[in-house]
């Protein structure tokens, strides 16, 4: 868990390629979808395009139908799920499901200063969606998507204007810094210090993953 531009999707993928876990994170799900015109991607729009979640059952759907996808062995870093209160019971209904448990909730925490500055430096490949920070991890070859060689250069994301951002920081304040404290409260919250380089965080990840 951890307010937009915190780092969780890099983060997540860096431990997806040293450890073999599976990354679930529903903002790529709905980027996925959006590239596609699905049905979903569409409804989905209509919310990101305001800085506002996804309603609950869409997402809840959305999540259920992923992790029949992924093997039970297989370790999960969800990454913008849950994001709401009622999302929390959600999540201890689709992990009983599949016969899974909630290990720990990672809390990464990052000065509001800092987090404005790299969501005002994200931009997002145009074929496959993947998202990158000039800021903390750019593609290896500018405007060249790492993952499919999409175009990356100006390909910035449509909830990423100075006005969007904004409100994506007011909605996590309002609706997922509570289930953060829901966590926290079952002794589950982990919490880290999400500033500096990406080698620093990850190492501080590590520590808090072991």
């Amino acid at each position: 868990m951890g307010p937009p531009g915190s780092g969780k999707g890099t983060q997540a993928q860096h431990f997806v390629e040293t450890r073999g876990w599976s990354h679930l994170s529903t903002g790529e799900l709905f980027r996925t979808n959006l590239s596609q015109g699905t049905a979903l991607g569409t409804l989905a729009r209509s919310f990101m395009d305001k800085g506002s979640y996804v309603p609950d059952e869409v997402t809840i759907g959305m999540v259920r139908e992923r992790l029949t996808q992924i093997p039970r062995a297989t370790r999960i870093i969800f990454d913008g799920f849950p994001r709401t209160v009622p999302q929390t019971a959600a999540l201890t209904s689709l992990l009983a499901e599949s016969g899974r448990r909630l290990e720990a909730v990672v809390l990464m925490e990052v000065p509001r200063e800092q987090l404005l500055s790299r969501l005002g430096a994200r931009v997002t490949c145009a074929a496959c969606q993947t998202v990158y920070s000039l800021a903390v991890r750019p593609p290896k070859v500018p405007g060249v998507c790492d993952r499919c060689g999409g175009v990356v250069a100006g390909t910035t994301r449509s909830d990423e204007s100075p006005e969007i951002i904004l409100r994506r920081l007011e909605v996590y304040e309002e609706q997922t810094a509570p289930v953060a404290s829901h966590y926290d409260s079952l002794g589950l919250v982990r919490r880290v210090d999400g500033s500096g380089t990406m080698s620093d965080v990850t190492a501080r990840l590590a520590a808090a993953f072991a």
